[in-house]
């Protein structure tokens, strides 16, 4: 889709992507996406709900249907208006799921490093060694939160706290603090981190019970439906049957 909006976001004004708002701007900065990108496929969106009504009332009329060309242009625009928000909603769904991925990776990271200054290691050594276990997008963006600290010069903490304002995570922000508030003293940021990190497992605990919970309940609603369905199938043919011999 951004392929397809390229050409069209190429005819509009240099500072159109700056119009985005700034929860959008969070959110492409939070999936490494740039604002030309986004509005290209916002562009494509717009065009491709513009185009398929049209289309379909073309194929319509050559199937023998008519339909009043009064009516087609408000489908139109309706599809055309969705189709400009809908990648709106996509990039907050996908920066939502991005956010949760590293409050769940926050919490191992936060356990391993425990781990590490109770072995004896220092609090930079314990955050390298922590981050370098984990995989995925999470981890990788704390380890190169370390990197660029340990290659600038920088406090980890600092790095840290940095990526979890820039991520909207204020719970990395409040662990980058806790050991940036214990120095360089081990038994504290050990003490610090080992609080911290059973605050996150409660946390990530509460969260899974919600989701358990909302999926319950979404499961109910497709069973009732379901239930609706059979029953319908089953009495059709004899509300049928009781109408016609009347």
């Amino acid at each position: 889709m951004a392929r397809v909006g390229r050409p069209l976001a190429r005819a509009l004004p240099a500072d159109a992507p700056r119009q985005l708002s700034g929860s959008v701007r969070n959110d492409l900065a939070v999936l490494e996406r740039s604002p030309e990108q986004h509005l290209a496929e916002k562009l494509a969106c717009t065009l491709v709900g513009l185009l398929l009504v049209p289309c379909i009332v073309a194929l319509l009329g050559l199937g023998g249907v008519s339909v009043p060309l009064l009516v087609a242009p408000w489908p139109a625009m309706l599809l055309a208006l969705a189709g400009f928000f809908i990648p709106d909603l996509a990039v907050r769904s996908e920066a939502a799921k991005r956010r949760h991925d590293l409050r769940r990776a926050l919490s191992a990271f936060t356990d391993l490093t425990v781990v590490a200054l109770a072995g004896g290691s220092g609090v930079e050594g314990a955050l390298q060694s922590a981050a370098a276990v984990g995989d995925g997008p999470a981890f990788r963006s704390i380890r190169h939160a370390l990197d660029g600290a340990r290659l600038t010069r920088e406090a980890p903490w600092t790095a840290l706290e940095r990526l979890g304002r820039e991520m909207g995570v204020p719970e990395l922000e409040e662990a980058a603090a806790s050991v940036g508030l214990s120095g360089t003293e081990g038994a504290r940021v050990r003490q610090s981190l080992a609080a911290r990190a059973a605050s996150l497992r409660s946390h990530r605990r509460a969260d899974a019970e919600a989701e358990a919970h909302t999926a319950t309940q979404r499961m109910t609603v497709t069973l009732v439906l379901l239930l609706i369905g059979f029953l319908a199938f089953v009495l059709f043919p004899a509300y049928v049957r009781v109408f016609v011999s009347l």
